[in-house]
């Protein structure tokens, strides 16, 4: 009983709530370069943050910025256009998407997409929840074949 108590310290609605303030956050990060301790402030001041998971809110949003290079490049092959001509919504919740299926090995890459596409469901184009759906599980797969080791650990 330990062991299940100790794997559920976070709530899932709590992480829903998370990548959707960290959507918002890279969005304004996106376009105004400030840097991801400005706009972090700025959400816990203006912004309901009650409900959201923040230790995983404040790891999404510093660690992304971190590492966009590395999270470009791992979804750049699957895209049909080039990345500058992503939608900034689509961009955030591929970047999140790609983050969490490459740093956070204990969430399944099953969960990780369909966060993302609820995501795009809620803030993105018409259609772009089959297009972020589709490149994540391309990711996710590749990085199945490439990398056993990682995602069995």
């Amino acid at each position: 009983m330990n062991n299940s108590i100790e794997r559920e310290k976070f709530s899932p609605y709590a992480r829903s709530a998370a990548r959707q303030r960290t959507l918002q956050a890279l969005y304004q990060w996106q376009f105004t370069g400030q840097s991801t301790q400005v706009i972090e402030t700025q959400f816990f001041e203006e912004q309901e943050m009650g409900k959201v998971d923040i230790p995983y809110f404040q790891k999404l949003l510093h660690n992304i910025p971190k590492y966009v290079n590395q999270l470009d490049a791992a979804f750049t092959p699957f895209l049909d256009r080039h990345i500058a001509q992503l939608d900034p919504i689509e961009l955030a919740i591929l970047r999140i998407g790609c983050y969490e299926l490459t740093y956070c090995q204990d969430v399944p890459f099953k969960v990780v997409i369909n966060e993302a596409v609820e995501l795009a469901k809620r803030f993105g184009a018409e259609q772009s929840h089959k297009y972020i759906n589709g490149i994540l599980d391309k990711l996710a797969h590749h990085q199945l074949k490439t990398n056993q080791l990682v995602a069995h650990s």
